[in-house]
C-alpha cells in the first residue's frame, strides 16, 4: 500500500515500541536516536509506547518528538501482548497525525500496526530487531514459562497466522544478513526488504588521546595501572556473560592487576543474569577485580577509558556495542554469530571466538593483555568504514529515503 503525501511536507511517523527511553537499551537508543534526528531533517514523529514505570508521564515531549505512553505497565514478559490490544484505540484516535507506522521490534505489536495500516490505509514498516521475530524463535523462552513449545499445534496455527498477516507489511527493515534471510524464508517478499544497519554517535563515541583517557579513569574511578577489559550492553545470559566470568577467573591466574568492567544491566529482559553474575563474582573472590556499572548513560566514556573490548556473544541481531567499541578505537574480541558476521567477516580471524568456547576465549584475552602489539593490531572495522556505514548521519540518511520511496 502507498499513500502519498503533500509535496511540500515529509511523511508523518508514527513509530510504535514496546519500550522506549528513559529505558536504556538497544533497542530503546535506536528507536529515540532516529526519532530525534527525522525531527532534526524535518520529519513530524510520534512515539506510542508503554507506560512501564507509573511515575512517567502519560504524555510527553522530548528531543521534538511526541510520546504516549499507555497501558500496561510493569516488567513481565507478557505485557507486551497486551499493548498489541491497548495500543489499537490509540492509534486510530491519532490516525491524523501520521502517515507511516514504523514497529521496532515488530514480535508482537507488528499484528497492531500491519492491522491498522490496512484498515486506516496508512503506510506500515517492521523493523526486526532480534534474531527469531519472524520465525518464531523469539518467543522459546517465554513459551516454556507457559508450558508451551513452537511444536504444539496452537504455537504453530497462531504464528501461521500472525505471519501471514506481518507479510502484508509494505516494508521489513532489517540489520543483518541472517535476519534479511529469515524474513523470506518464511513468506516476506525480498521486494519489499530493506537493510539499514544500526547507527552510532561517532560524535560521542570515537578515540581519545592518553591523557583525556587518564582523566576518564580519574572521573570515573577507574584504577590508572590496569589494565582494562569491557563489555557493554544488557546483562543477559545470551550475551556470553557467565562464560566470560568463568574465563576471567582463570585470567585472574595471569593478569592479577587486570580489570573487567561489565557496563549495562540486566533490565527487563527474560534473559536477565546480572543477580547471578553478581552472585558468581561474591562467591568466586573476585569482587577486587570485576566492576558493575548498572546502567548508564556514559558508556562512551567507559569504552574511552578502557583497554580492550570483549564481546562474546552467543546469539546477536546486530551488535552495535561492537560498533560503538570500534568506534572509541579499542581493539575488540567477539564472536561471528548472527549480525556480527557482518561486521567482522573482513577482518583477520584472530579476533574471532566461537560462541561457548572457553579455550578461544581464554587464550584470546590472554593474548591481547600479553602482547601489546597484537592486541593493537586487533581492527575489525576502521574508523573510515565506521563513519561510513554505520555513523548515525548514514543511517538516518537511508531511513529518510526508505520512509520518502514507500510514502511516494
Amino acid at each position: 500500500m502507498t499513500t502519498s503525501t503533500s509535496a511540500d511536507r515529509a511523511p508523518r511517523i508514527c513509530l510504535l515500541s514496546e519500550s522506549y527511553y528513559p529505558v536504556v537499551g538497544g533497542m530503546e537508543t535506536q528507536a529515540r536516536s532516529l526519532a530525534e534526528d527525522l525531527v532534526m531533517h524535518g520529519f513530524d514523529v510520534m512515539i506510542i509506547t508503554r507506560r512501564i514505570d507509573r511515575t512517567w508521564q502519560h504524555t510527553e515531549g522530548l528531543g521534538g518528538v511526541t510520546i504516549l505512553r499507555i497501558p500496561p505497565g510493569g516488567t513481565g514478559h507478557l505485557t507486551r501482548w497486551v499493548m498489541v490490544f491497548t495500543c489499537l484505540p490509540v492509534l486510530f484516535r491519532a490516525r491524523r497525525q501520521y502517515d507511516i507506522i514504523f514497529v521496532a521490534g515488530f514480535r508482537a505489536l507488528g499484528i497492531s500496526a500491519v492491522l491498522m495500516g490496512k484498515i486506516l490505509r496508512k503506510i506500515c514498516i517492521l523493523k526486526a530487531d532480534s534474531n527469531g521475530e519472524m520465525s518464531g524463535d523469539y518467543f522459546t523462552d517465554g513459551l516454556k514459562k507457559l508450558h508451551l513449545d513452537r511444536a504444539s499445534h496452537l504455537v504453530k496455527w497462531f504464528l501461521a497466522i500472525r505471519n501471514a498477516l506481518l507479510c502484508k507489511a509494505d516494508g521489513f527493515v532489517s540489520l543483518a544478513s541472517d535476519i534479511t534471510a529469515e524474513l523470506i524464508t518464511h513468506g516476506v517478499n525480498p521486494k519489499t526488504v530493506y537493510h539499514i544497519p544500526n547507527g552510532v554517535d561517532t560524535s560521542r563515541f570515537h578515540p581519545v588521546s592518553a591523557e583525556e583517557k587518564s582523566a576518564l579513569r580519574d572521573r570515573l574511578s577507574l584504577p590508572q595501572g590496569s589494565a582494562i577489559v569491557v563489555f557493554t550492553g544488557r546483562l543477559v545470559s545470551t550475551k556470553g556473560l557467565p562464560l566470560l566470568l568463568r574465563v576471567w577467573q582463570a585470567i585472574q591466574h595471569q593478569h592479577r592487576e587486570a580489570i573487567l568492567l561489565l557496563v549495562g544491566a540486566g533490565g527487563t529482559d527474560i534473559h536477565n543474569c546480572e543477580a547471578a553474575l553478581k552472585a558468581y563474582v561474591r562467591s568466586h573472590g573476585l569482587q577486587a577485580s570485576v566492576y558493575f556499572t548498572g546502567a548508564v548513560s556514559n558508556v562512551h566514556e567507559y569504552l574511552q577509558a578502557s583497554d580492550l573490548f570483549v564481546f562474546p556473544s552467543e546469539n546477536e541481531a546486530f551488535g552495535i556495542s561492537l560498533i560503538e567499541a570500534m568506534a572509541c578505537g579499542l581493539p575488540v574480541i567477539t564472536t561471528s554469530v548472527g549480525g556480527l558476521k557482518d561486521i567482522v567477516r573482513y577482518e583477520p580471524q584472530e579476533l574471532v571466538v566461537e560462541a561457548g568456547d572457553f579455550r578461544q576465549l581464554y587464550d584470546a584475552i590472554d593474548t591481547a593483555l600479553t602482547d601489546s602489539a597484537f592486541a593493537a593490531s586487533l581492527n575489525s572495522v576502521g574508523l573510515q568504514n565506521v563513519h561510513k556505514c554505520y555513523s548515525r548521519d548514514a543511517v538516518t540518511q537511508k531511513y529518510i529515503k526508505l520512509f520518502t520511496r514507500l510514502s511516494k
